[in-house]
């Protein structure tokens, strides 16, 4: 198999400290994002997604982001690869996960790819990549820490300055490896909009948006609310890209489940969006519009579109869905909805079903889940017995086509 560059459609960037002290207009830098470095406990998992943490004397040094006068978030080693985790050079380096914990750390303690633009484009090279989607750490996978923050006009400054380092900064002088990912005010779909147009003005064509608004306290996708975003995203040709958590919730068995459980489940909020969107019209309202489900994995997929479409059949008589969704709801997923996957066997033997135009690969990093340094290797086993043209769509050509990049 010739194996072509990969682009992955999901990593993670860790906002260096200067970002909002640098890109911010000076009034909003003294209630902007900022870091300070303090000792830290441990930390304690809390129902939906979150965790409580507190200063310790004896603790660990952490760098911790406050936001008006509020902690926000606090690193950790589980969404950032230590300094200590990796060793040697090139096919030397190993990644050892369980030096991945969820315990405090600083920058100094982080590899330097994690935050520092340079470093980036090196570890991705050695990775046999020349693309890269980076979503935010600190706003969270949408921005909702923008969105929950009291001052709205500070919130809206967050966002710009957040774009404006992404394009100018992270991505501009990367040499196309770094791949722009821009927020949005959740808050105000006109605003939104008017951030949509000014970044694909200078060439951005993805935006972060949430898997279940109604969990953020938005409106639904079925209100009408969003649709100038829709507008303004179908007619730039912007993705939108939710990843998974972006909805501020992890589907849950019990109140009391072990935290793998809620691991394990993830990608059920991934599954109900899409049968959010394939029943909500929106597909037929804005032809053009495209989806992609960041880390929601792929396996599932095919048996989401037979039961949507068998209840679309089947229940007619008194869903009467055909009344706003006339073809079967699997046609507005073909060619426009991109399940984006880490590792997925199931998905991949049901490639048919799932649709070698509609899944993109990711690598994760810096996460626990990454397949970093050695995703080449991984591929290679991962899509033995496929021909070259369907390796080039999944590692390559399905993303340049949702991100409309220009290259082969």
């Amino acid at each position: 198999m010739a194996l072509p560059k990969i682009i992955s459609v999901d990593d993670h960037v860790v906002e260096p400290p200067h970002v909002w002290q640098t890109w911010l207009p000076e009034k909003y830098r003294e209630k902007g994002p900022r870091i300070e470095r303090k000792r830290w406990g441990d930390f304690v998992h809390m129902p939906g997604a979150k965790y409580e943490m507190h200063e310790d004397p004896d603790g660990l040094w952490g760098d911790a982001w406050y936001y008006e006068d509020r902690l926000i978030y606090v690193h950790k080693r589980f969404v950032a690869i230590p300094s200590d985790a990796v060793s040697g050079e090139g096919e030397a380096i190993a990644l050892d996960r369980t030096k991945m914990p969820m315990t405090a750390l600083t920058y100094d303690d982080m590899r330097p790819g994690c935050w520092d633009r340079d470093e980036r484009v090196k570890d991705m090279a050695l990775n046999g990549m020349d693309g890269s989607l980076p979503f935010p750490t600190f706003p969270r996978f949408c921005g909702q820490t923008f969105s929950e923050g009291g001052d709205r006009e500070l919130g809206l400054a967050c966002v710009r300055a957040y774009n404006d380092w992404m394009v100018e900064e992270w991505c501009g002088p990367s040499g196309g490896m770094n791949i722009p990912l821009c927020l949005i005010p959740l808050w105000d779909p006109e605003l939104a909009v008017a951030e949509v147009v000014r970044n694909a003005e200078r060439g951005v064509r993805a935006i972060c948006f949430s898997e279940l608004p109604t969990r953020l306290g938005l409106p639904s996708i079925h209100t009408g609310h969003w649709d100038p975003l829709l507008a303004a995203c179908n007619d730039a040709g912007v993705t939108l890209c939710m990843h998974i958590g972006s909805s501020s919730s992890n589907p849950v068995a019990s109140p009391d489940a072990p935290d793998g459980v809620g691991n394990t489940l993830a990608f059920n909020n991934s599954m109900a969006s899409l049968a959010d969107w394939l029943y909500s019209g929106k597909m037929i309202q804005f032809p053009k519009l495209k989806l992609a489900y960041s880390e929601g994995q792929i396996g599932w997929i095919p048996y989401v579109l037979e039961r949507a479409d068998t209840v679309w059949d089947l229940h007619e008589g008194w869903m009467h869905s055909k009344e706003l969704v006339p073809e079967p709801p699997s046609t507005y997923y073909y060619g426009r909805v991109f399940g984006c996957f880490t590792a997925d066997r199931h998905g991949l033997a049901s490639l048919s079903e799932v649709g070698p135009e509609n899944i993109c690969f990711e690598v994760d990093y810096p996460h626990t889940d990454t397949t970093w340094p050695h995703s080449v290797a991984y591929v290679e086993k991962l899509l033995a017995g496929f021909d070259d043209d369907v390796a080039y769509k999944i590692l390559r050509g399905n993303a340049i086509r949702m991100l409309e990049l220009d290259r082969t």
